[in-house]
């Protein structure tokens, strides 16, 4: 009996963990495919930093974490809510690295 309910527990497991990788996959396909919508980054990046003290460093930050997130928060700070990726990018020292 123990034995049925202990095979039983391990195939839903792994009936659960084989659909999560199959979404991953899923979802990772239609990206390749160019289904996500690509921001310009250029200019995202220039309305968020045009208020900057020092605006190359802020484009060449900007512009990394707009490559890897696919999105820029608007106005010229805060906003991170709008874009939860961009806000948690973290430099070595645990500082943020998106202005």
């Amino acid at each position: 009996m123990a034995i049925s309910k202990a095979l039983i527990a391990s195939l839903l497991i792994s009936l659960l963990v084989l659909q999560l990788v199959q979404a991953d996959v899923f979802e990772n396909s239609q990206k390749k495919k160019g289904y996500a919508k690509k921001i310009d980054c250029g200019s995202a990046c220039v309305a968020r930093c045009r208020l900057s003290r020092r605006p190359r460093l802020c484009h060449r930050a900007c512009g990394t974490c707009c490559y890897r997130c696919n999105c820029v928060p608007p106005g010229t700070y805060g906003n991170y809510d709008k874009c939860q990726c961009y806000a948690t990018l973290t430099t070595h020292g645990g500082r943020r690295k998106c202005p």
